[in-house]
């Protein structure tokens, strides 16, 4: 990546981001929900990976409102 991108872009980007991380975090922890009545380790597996997605969010949500944590995905 060689492109130089200004402050409003760079944000722009980071609320995508946001709103992608968001969208996981929500898709992994239906399945996680799903799977956990038929097969336990799919579901530890989809969880780690909510996880996985949450930490990020949080990344990014401190990254664009600093000092604010966010627990709501």
């Amino acid at each position: 990546m060689t492109d130089v991108v200004d402050s409003d872009e760079l944000l722009r980007r980071i609320q995508r981001a946001r709103a992608c991380a968001r969208e996981e975090l929500r898709t992994w922890r239906a399945r996680s929900e799903e799977l956990g009545r038929t097969d336990p380790d799919a579901a530890r597996e989809a969880q780690v990976r909510a996880l996985s997605y949450e930490a990020v969010l949080d990344v990014m949500d401190e990254i664009v409102t600093p000092g604010h944590h966010s627990t709501e995905p």
